[in-house]
């Protein structure tokens, strides 16, 4: 029992009134930039090193990219410095700021095939929702933080005694942003945005797995007028150019989002060095909780895209379905069985009926692979996929587990994968542990009868072991500027 295969070496004609159809071939992209990007030019490593960046369709090389290492940090982070601390880009105006960042939302709109391309190369992605949610996000965060550019303002003191206080919001300084593998052209802009937005300066580093974006993102920066220095785009390895930002004197924030373990790398490599701010975006085991008096049919597809959007490689990811006792075997949740077996596994570049894509490397797919027999040993019902499928490339049919109890490790640990938990609960007090449901449940964010709705406009960040600090929204801008009071004295006033 399984989803439908068609990718990775195997395929089917598409039913069409008896006729065969083939989808036109997909055209890969020209890879025009794969060296570091420091100071506004494309330049080798130091090292002259390189590494190799896979199709995870086929897991054939697309191309080599330059291997940043410390040295290369160094040389980024002194551009940034130097940016900062004699460029224009924090002396500008807000709204100065602004209309350059609105040249740069143009140009990723205009470039939103090529960009879309890229990144549904490099991560295994359908390219038409690549456009549209990947690209749409970053040149939206790009959009919207263009206009608070002008709009970040202090605050004006009544002190005691015969003192007047004002604060100001300054930029922090250089940031290190180290962006996932999951959704790099989105995450490039939710960092980037709010960051030139605060007039920092900044060093990108992406996953290893997915650098294409971030390059061709650095040259529309460049083109939409950045000065040279603002946006640096290091690509490497966690342990080394990761490892190198996290710990660098003189880089003044870091923004990461990506595992919990790495997380906590970064929180004491900052701490041993000289005490940055740490702002991160870790993983999740989210909870989708379906009450007996939900519309069922409207579940089932929330509980499937919560789940096998994006393949499942999602810090989001709804792995834990909890749905009440009284419908849990109602025919609306046996539908859900049959609802995976028409999922479409496949290549999402030649075949747009495909429902779900590679995963992004080996690796990961040998993890999830790994967490589908944890559950199988541990005694969980797998009710349908959950097997590699296609001669070549890393693709898994969706995996639904059912009889699944809190103790198990699929139940407890972050897959990151298209892997779905069904368990039973019978009250409010159990699902949640005695506390009402939106005001009491400790995350970030809370989704009601909708999952995914995400937006510029909403802060986006979790709690606990999911990290801390938001990206989106407004307060985004506060992990960039730094508070300054200053106070004068002020006597005989008829104010005071």
């Amino acid at each position: 029992m399984g989803s439908e295969v068609n990718g990775g070496g195997g395929g089917t004609d598409r039913p069409d009134e008896g006729k065969s159809w083939a989808p036109p071939p997909f055209e890969a992209p020209e890879v025009r930039f794969t060296k570091l990007f420091i100071n506004g030019c494309f330049v080798d490593a130091v090292s002259g090193r390189t590494f190799e960046t896979r199709d995870p369709r086929t897991g054939d090389v697309i191309a080599s990219v330059a291997e940043g290492d410390r040295e290369d940090v160094d040389l980024a982070v002194k551009a940034a410095r130097d940016a900062f601390d004699h460029g224009e880009w924090p002396r500008m105006s807000g709204s100065e700021r602004g209309r350059i960042m609105a040249r740069f939302a143009d140009l990723v709109e205009r470039h939103a095939d090529e960009l879309a391309a890229l990144e549904s190369l490099d991560a295994g992605k359908h390219p038409a929702v690549t456009k549209a949610v990947d690209v749409g996000n970053a040149a939206g965060s790009l959009r919207y933080f263009a206009g608070a550019a002008d709009k970040i303002h202090g605050e004006t003191l009544r002190m005691r005694g015969q003192f007047q206080g004002y604060t100001l919001r300054e930029p922090l300084g250089v940031a290190g942003l180290i962006i996932p593998w999951n959704f790099p052209t989105t995450m490039f802009g939710i960092k980037v945005a709010p960051a030139l937005a605060a007039g920092c300066t900044m060093v990108v580093k992406p996953a290893e797995q997915t650098p294409l974006s971030a390059l061709y993102l650095a040259d529309l920066a460049k083109q939409a007028g950045i000065p040279d220095g603002v946006i640096n785009v290091v690509p490497g390895f966690g342990p080394t150019a990761g490892a190198a930002i996290a710990s660098h004197m003189d880089v003044d924030m870091v923004s990461f989002t990506g595992s919990t373990e790495v997380g906590r790398l970064i929180m004491e490599a900052a701490a041993r060095s000289n005490l940055k701010p740490v702002f991160l975006e870790l993983g999740g085991k989210s909870p989708l909780i379906i009450f007996d008096d939900a519309d069922l049919d409207m579940a089932v597809e929330l509980a499937i895209s919560a789940n096998f959007f994006n393949k499942g490689e999602a810090c989001v990811a709804a792995s834990r379905v909890y749905v009440q006792e009284s419908i849990y075997d109602r025919r609306e949740f046996k539908k859900l069985a049959e609802r995976m077996r028409s999922w479409v596994v496949g290549d999402p570049l030649n075949d747009p009926r495909v429902d779900q894509g590679p995963q992004v490397d080996k690796v990961q797919y040998e993890r999830v692979l790994s967490y589908i027999e944890h559950g199988k040993r541990e005694g969980a019902t797998l009710l349908t996929g959950g097997t590699p499928c296609g001669q070549k490339g890393y693709y898994i049919q969706s995996a639904v587990f059912t009889n699944v109890n809190e103790d198990m490790v699929i139940a407890k640990e972050e897959i990151f994968g298209p892997v779905m938990c069904l368990m039973k609960f019978r009250t409010v007090e159990e699902a949640i542990a005695t506390r009402r449901v939106v005001r009491s449940v400790r995350a970030g964010l809370v989704w009601v009868n909708c999952y995914f709705a995400v937006c510029s406009d909403c802060p986006f960040g979790g709690r606990g072991l999911s990290g801390f600090g938001k990206d989106e929204g407004l307060h985004a801008l506060d992990k960039y500027l730094a508070v300054k009071s200053v106070v004068t004295p002020l006597r005989g006033s008829p104010w005071m």
